[in-house]
């Protein structure tokens, strides 16, 4: 039967305790709640068709290849790599190929991931530091649709939330081929309110590539957290170190001539490190009158990428290859309210918030190399940014069937660029600021006790990096540059239908638009992001969600895009936007019985263009991934994982620009460049053991 309106209010209060803001994303501190995980959007409670929360048993069950890998726990999502593990991944979602995180936003335990302003992209999301064991959820909203959706969320929003408390302490040794190693150590304690957890990483991988890998990574996580359900605080450090070599993408002729092995690199000093260590606190506050939470944190995040992707093409003598550097300290505070109101006789929930959040960017910088050994400075740059924004959003119950929302969200962006290049560098410093309004809307319509309609709509972000916001002349050639807008407006709506008879069957499916004041987009031979036209995109969406009995779950996704420029197309150009994913489908099984847990995940990832023109098309890639478990006793649990099962020889990304090898030089083939596929395999067939003793 239909829900009546008291019980569905109190059921949309406890949602939006779940869902909040991204930024806001929080678990309760005790072993009981914090076990569970949240509550995927349900008949009566979900704003729009596509906002989910993973269950838990299915993102903690499957296979995964890197850390960054759990975000395709979110429909719809493909999660790549291209430059080594010690790299952030490549995501695909909504028509976009997003790069490292450009209009995907992703937050881990509260805190933000994308990086504004950085060395290498913008946006750039580096999952790296996640210990995927921890992650006691994994919430989801698409589209600008919401008032607590900020920078970096125009296509998306992901919140991966840590346990608080485990339920028995562990260690866990895997061992794979290609050198795989890893020893992970967690446990937790508590006494009365009070509870400590602590983890411990170390990995180290060589990959399929002909250059090993030789990643070498550590990670710690130790957390304080005190309080009931009710009422509470935690505090949270996080430390993260790696170093690694990359085989970056090549051009596809020399594979396909035989000239390079399909796991061979041009450059064999082609890399970098990182690091990032973090410390942030977290109160909240529920009771009968809503619900409250603060928190704070405090990044200090090192990167240095060493990358070649033209290689002899600009300078056939030392060759092409080039360093970004990001040396920064990021702070952050928040705070959110979540109360319940009324309209007359109309019930309704009011959320309202406040963010701050600041980059202090000691160094961002580009510069020539030859064999990591610096040859001249591009930029190097001192940047601070502080974005600051508020937003409300009311819900009203409009009836027992209906109920919808209005939001309106205000981010202010104030930044001060320094240039410390003694050639360009005081030209193309400067300081600014920038400011945009979000309005929100959406309604729900319960049509039956087992069918839902949604209608959203609002405009929402993304910031470009602000060196551009000020720049005057390019640094690498030296004629005048165009600025670009500090903040980008986004604009999108969607339509949606949720099918859910009982709770063991969730079905769904949203058609969606979103089109873009300015389209960030990749530069092959600058290995980063730069501002374009504007662009258009379009799509539906479907999931299914089926436990099919007590042991067997059955997920299937599939998502068609269609991304294009807007305007006339410059002359030589088109319109369609390269490396726009169109075409996404997604299935796993999972079986969880007494001792056993296995998962069988399978992803496609359809054709798309690679030029404006859509004169080359990338190939279709399809990977095939098996995860098993199995507990001898209450102490010691086996695992096997086995990733590219069928051996498919796809690529994990493929881009199309002109480049020119060493030989191509000395040959006189080069002629300013040889247009092709550039190209990064994704890894052959290869197994993991695994062992876990639990204390």
């Amino acid at each position: 039967m239909i829900r009546t309106r008291t019980q569905a209010f109190r059921l949309t209060l406890g949602t939006l305790s779940f869902f909040g803001a991204t930024a806001f994303a929080q678990d309760s501190h005790l072993p009981e709640i914090q076990v569970r995980g949240p509550r995927d959007a349900t008949i009566g409670t979900a704003d729009s068709a596509s906002e989910g929360a993973a269950e838990r048993e299915s993102f903690q069950s499957r296979p995964k290849l890197r850390p960054g890998d759990i975000v395709e726990a979110v429909p719809g999502v493909v999660a790549t790599q291209h430059s080594g593990d010690g790299k952030a991944n490549q995501y695909f979602l909504r028509g976009f190929n997003l790069d490292h995180g450009t209009d995907f936003a992703v937050s881990v335990d509260g805190m933000p991931v994308n990086m504004p302003t950085h060395g290498h992209g913008q946006g750039y999301a580096d999952l790296n530091f996640l210990i995927p064991e921890l992650v006691s959820g994994v919430r989801y909203r698409k589209g600008p649709y919401f008032a607590e959706g900020g920078d970096f969320s125009l296509a998306g929003s992901a919140s991966l939330d840590y346990f608080s408390a485990l339920p028995a302490p562990f260690v866990d040794i895997t061992y794979g081929s290609n050198n795989f190693r890893r020893a992970l150590a967690a446990g937790s304690r508590t006494v009365g309110d009070q509870t400590w957890l602590g983890a411990i990483e170390i990995e180290g991988n060589d990959g399929p590539w002909d250059v090993p890998e030789n990643l070498k990574k550590a990670n710690a996580v130790l957390r304080y957290s005190q309080g009931s359900p009710n009422r509470g605080f935690s505090i949270t450090g996080m430390a993260y170190k790696s170093r690694w070599t990359s085989t970056d993408q090549v051009p596809e002729r020399l594979i396909a001539s035989g000239q390079l092995p399909r796991f061979g690199s041009l450059n064999p000093t082609d890399g970098g490190n990182t690091q990032r260590l973090s410390l942030s606190g977290k109160w909240f506050d529920k009771g009968p009158e809503g619900e409250t939470t603060i928190s704070a944190y405090a990044i200090d995040y090192q990167f240095d990428l060493f990358s070649d992707f033209t290689y002899f093409l600009n300078n056939p003598v030392n060759g092409d290859q080039f360093e970004q550097t990001d040396r920064r300290r990021v702070f952050g505070a928040q705070a959110a309210r979540t109360m319940p109101t009324k309209f007359g006789a109309l019930d309704g929930v009011l959320s309202f918030g406040a963010q701050w959040r600041g980059d202090r960017i000691g160094e961002v910088g580009l510069y020539n190399t030859e064999n990591r050994e610096r040859l001249s400075t591009v930029r190097n740059d001192k940047v601070q940014q502080d974005l600051y924004s508020v937003y409300g959003q009311q819900l009203v119950y409009f009836s027992d069937r209906l109920r919808g929302y209005a939001g309106l969200r205000g981010d202010m962006l104030r930044y001060d660029v320094q240039g410390r290049e003694p050639v360009y560098g005081a030209l193309n410093s400067g300081r600014g600021h920038d400011a945009i309004v979000s309005p929100k809307a959406g309604l729900a319509f319960t049509l039956t006790p087992q069918h839902e309609l949604y209608l959203n709509a609002g405009t929402g972000f993304h910031s470009n990096d602000v060196r551009g916001a000020t720049i005057s002349t390019d640094p690498a050639s030296g004629l005048p540059a165009d600025r670009v807008p500090a903040l980008v407006k986004g604009r999108g709506a969607e339509v949606g239908w949720r099918f859910q008879p009982n709770e063991d069957l969730t079905a769904t499916v949203a058609l969606w638009q979103l089109k873009l004041d300015s389209e960030l987009v990749y530069v092959g031979d600058a290995g980063s992001t730069e501002p374009g036209r504007a662009s258009s995109r379009r799509g539906v969406e479907a999931t299914l969600r089926w436990k099919l009995d007590r042991a067997w779950r059955l997920e299937l996704d599939g998502a068609l895009s269609r991304a294009r420029f807007r305007g006339l197309a410059p002359e030589g150009e088109g319109n369609y936007v390269d490396n726009a994913v169109e075409r996404v489908f997604a299935a796993g099984v999972t079986y969880i019985d007494g001792p056993w847990t296995a998962s069988l995940r399978l992803r496609y990832l359809g054709p798309r263009a690679l030029d404006t023109q859509n004169t080359v098309r990338s190939r279709s890639t399809m990977l095939l991934n098996f995860g098993g478990r199995y507990a001898v006793n209450k102490h010691l649990t086996l695992g096997l994982d086995v990733f590219n099962i069928a051996g498919k020889k796809g690529n994990d990304i493929e881009y199309y620009y002109a480049s020119c090898t060493g030989g191509e030089v000395v040959s006189g083939a080069c002629n300013g460049g040889v247009n092709d596929r550039h190209v990064h395999p994704m890894e052959p067939r290869s197994a993991r053991l695994s062992a876990r003793w639990t204390f």
